[in-house]
């Protein structure tokens, strides 16, 4: 079974750089968890700041050991979450 998280987020233009970095650098580490199957960050077309994430795990238990990861503490919690003005996540689980 494979579990999903997609995530919206949407910062101030002039953030836009800071995040994009930060997610990276996510992007980066989290590809090299071990329940880790697919980490993928796209910029929004025509919205300025906006990003979306797709993220697939092997289970949820490999969704919440990403959460306890020290590069999403330090890149996510840290750096992207208080530049955002908007946050959504839809969590699925694979039929």
């Amino acid at each position: 079974m494979a579990y999903a998280v997609v995530a919206h987020y949407r910062c101030a233009p002039a953030d836009e750089a800071a995040v994009r970095a930060a997610l990276l650098r996510a992007r980066q580490a989290t590809r090299t968890e071990p329940a880790n199957q697919l980490y993928e960050v796209h910029a929004v077309v025509d919205e300025p700041g906006g990003f979306l994430l797709y993220e697939r795990y092997d289970d949820a238990a490999g969704f919440e050991a990403h959460k306890a990861a020290p590069h999403f503490e330090e890149q996510i919690v840290k750096t992207v979450w208080p530049l955002l003005t908007e946050r959504s996540v839809t969590f699925a689980e694979a039929l």
